[in-house]
Parts: C-alpha cells; sequence; structure tokens
C-alpha cells in the first residue's frame, strides 16, 4: 500500500433557488408514510425480528440471530424520537432484553458486528432514556468483540472461528462501524484497551484497505502471526479490484465516525477522500449501482449504500469549517440524494412485513436480496431524514 492516496476532486453542487425547502416538504409529507408503515411492521413482527433482506418483497420473521436484526430496533427508537409515542419505545427496550439474552448466550456473536447490533440497540437506548441495564449490556457485547482481536497484527477479525486458515487475519471495511461500542467502552469503564484496539484497527484499515485511488477492498488479510499484511480481496464486490458500494459507503461513514472519537485528522481527510471517489461515479440520479465499478445503466442500484452515504455526508458537513471547499456540495448531494430516495425509492404503498427503502442489494452473486428492501437501508433513509431536519444526537 502506498503512503500516498490521491484525492479526486469533485465538481462543485449548489442547491437552485427553493430547493432546500421543497426537499424539507418532500421530508415532512414522508414521515407519517414511514411512520405507518414502522406501525404495521411492529404488529408483523411482533417481539421477533426481520431478516437481513425481503424475499420478493416480504422480510422473513426471524429471532434474534442476524447480525442486522438491531437495523430494526434502530428505526424503533427514531421512530420514537421523531414521536414520542411510547409504544414504540416499548418495543424498542423490549428488544435491548432480547440483546441482553443474546450476549449472554453468546447467540450468533462469532462475527464482528457487534458494534452494528448494540450501537443501535442498547447504545441508543442508554443514550435516550438513561437506561442503565443496556449500558451494561453493550460493555459485555463489547467485551466480546475484544475476543475477535489480534494484537500481533492489531485487527478484529470479521468472521469466524479466530484459528480458520480461510477466515483468519481477515478484516473487512465494514469493521469501521463496528468500532465506536469500543471506544464508548472505554469511556464507560475507563479501561483504555477497548479504545486502542479501536484505534490499532482503523489504523490498519487506512494503511491496508484503501487504495492509492482513494478506492476501498471489501476485505483484507493480515499475518496473525507476524503481523504482516497479505492481500485484498472481495466477498460482494464485482471483483477483488473494483470497489463494492456499500463497502465505501461504510469507509466514508466509519472512518469519520473514528475521526469523531479519536481526533485523528488523517481519518477525517480519509473520509473526504472516500466520499470524493463515491460521489464521482453516482448515476445522473444519485443512487449508486451496487459496485462503483459499473457504469451500465441496467445494472442493479443499491440505495441502501446511497442512504448510507448521505448520513455521512450530513455528519461531514458538520465537521467541517464553512470555508471547506466541498461542504456546500457534501450537503446539497446529501439533500439531493434524499429528495431522490423520497421521489423513487421509497415504499409509499407499504403492506405488513415490506420494507421502506426499494431497490437495494444485499449480496448480488449470492443472489440475495437483490432488488429489494434490506434492514440497513430501511434505518439508514430515517437516520437521514433526522440527521437532515435535527440536531441529531448519534447512536453511533
Amino acid at each position: 500500500m502506498s503512503a500516498t492516496i490521491r484525492k479526486e476532486p469533485i465538481v462543485p453542487v449548489v442547491l437552485r433557488s427553493g430547493e432546500r425547502a421543497a426537499i424539507a416538504q418532500k421530508i415532512r409529507r414522508a414521515l407519517p408514510v414511514i411512520l405507518s408503515a414502522i406501525d404495521r411492521n411492529s404488529v408483523y413482527f411482533g417481539s421477533r425480528f426481520p431478516d437481513a433482506a425481503c424475499e420478493d418483497g416480504r422480510y422473513p420473521i426471524i429471532d434474534n440471530q442476524e447480525w442486522t436484526t438491531s437495523f430494526w430496533t434502530g428505526q424503533l427508537w427514531l421512530a420514537w424520537e421523531w414521536t414520542r409515542n411510547d409504544a414504540y419505545r416499548t418495543l424498542a427496550e423490549q428488544h435491548v432484553r432480547s440483546f441482553g439474552e443474546r450476549i449472554a448466550r453468546r447467540d450468533h456473536t462469532n462475527h464482528h458486528d457487534l458494534g452494528f447490533l448494540y450501537s443501535l440497540s442498547c447504545i441508543a437506548a442508554n443514550k435516550l432514556t438513561g437506561n442503565r441495564e443496556a449500558a451494561y449490556i453493550a460493555q459485555q457485547a463489547a467485551e466480546v468483540l475484544m475476543e475477535r482481536y489480534h494484537e500481533k497484527c492489531g485487527i478484529i477479525q470479521a468472521w469466524g472461528e479466530l484459528d480458520n486458515p480461510e477466515q483468519q487475519g481477515r478484516m473487512i471495511i465494514d469493521c469501521n462501524m463496528n468500532l465506536p461500542l469500543l471506544y464508548q467502552a472505554s469511556a464507560s469503564t475507563g479501561d483504555p484497551r477497548y479504545a486502542e484496539a479501536a484505534k490499532n484497527h482503523i489504523e490498519q484499515a487506512r494503511r491496508y484497505i484503501v487504495r492509492e485511488d482513494g478506492s476501498t477492498f471489501h476485505t483484507y488479510y493480515m499475518d496473525v502471526h507476524t503481523g504482516e499484511p497479505r492481500f485484498g480481496n472481495t466477498h460482494q464486490g464485482f471483483s477483488d479490484d473494483s470497489c463494492w458500494s456499500r463497502g465505501q459507503a461504510w469507509g466514508v461513514y466509519g472512518f469519520l465516525l473514528n475521526y469523531l472519537y479519536t481526533g485523528d485528522e488523517r481519518l477525517l481527510e480519509l473520509s473526504q477522500t472516500l466520499a470524493n471517489y463515491f460521489i464521482n461515479r453516482l448515476p445522473e440520479d444519485l443512487i449508486c449501482y451496487w459496485d462503483l465499478a459499473l457504469t451500465d445503466p441496467h445494472s442493479e442500484r443499491d440505495s441502501s449504500a446511497s442512504a448510507i452515504l448521505a448520513c455521512a455526508l450530513l455528519e461531514l458537513v458538520k465537521q467541517l469549517p464553512a470555508t471547506h471547499p466541498d461542504r456546500e456540495s457534501y450537503e446539497a448531494l446529501a439533500l439531493r440524494m434524499i429528495a431522490r430516495m423520497l421521489d423513487d425509492y421509497l415504499n409509499t404503498v407499504h403492506k405488513a412485513g415490506e420494507g421502506l427503502l426499494q431497490h437495494s442489494v444485499y449480496y448480488f452473486k449470492g443472489n440475495v436480496g437483490v432488488d429489494e428492501c434490506c434492514a440497513w437501508g430501511d434505518y439508514f433513509l430515517m437516520e437521514a431524514l433526522t440527521r437532515a431536519t435535527s440536531c441529531w444526537n448519534s447512536y453511533w
């Protein structure tokens, strides 16, 4: 990996006169549509959870076992913030207890996505309501996540048993989003080892998972015995040398979140570099194809990746000085992405069990969740709307 990463310039984007007000009106009209969908799904899922992606337009109902179940809980917390309707809080707090039971049983926790699972359920609960039990559960999850840390190479292994030769030493770009759980564990306990592991992991991701041109590998392997880098490849992208769209979005948002906890300006700059690479490969309607290397207009879109990017851009706007040359463009692009999602991708004829954000892709090569709603797409659409309309206290 070269020490020099090129940051592409972007063409400046400015909102037209009246455009901001028009987008705000679209959001106001969308909120009751989304809340009605949340109400229907609350009855449909009951005390259980939607699967990661819809099948033929509807989510299968599962127990709390997938890496994605907290995205439904996160939607409930956001709906409660929007309305203060206690029905949303009550169900979300039932979920908190479910997540407590899950970590106690070590039920499907052999992966790095504990950050996703416990940030949007238990960390959110503690921040919003002061729930001390939720904070304790999140702390237990951080402890389990630390078991996946390889000290020699400084990374948290993504999947599988730690001695599995196919998975050993593999980090993936998604993990950037899981690290806030560790920073918050150090903040709440005073024990620095959680934050140190997170800092070491994000440094290795910065050094090896980002390519010279500002694109990213989905996955990268480190030698757990020597600490040396091995090679990068993809699991979900088009090819090993392409750039998986959702992975790039995780990178934009995840490096930024790690900047918020560390103050490392290199991570703030890197988030912008990855954002510019992504922006420069967007189709005209700003909803990306499932891999940024694709240019055929018949390729499947991944609206969930654009929703993640919109959230990241709105957070970048908060962190950059008013004089920053790309700040206004980031905000304008994020708002236009939101408008496009509401116009053309929001499920406005929602039936119980269906998702909110249509035309996402979970795993294209495995034909899983292709042109469907995905749990994280639904959540990040709601987070983007929240960010666009309020000064939001992030769950991350």
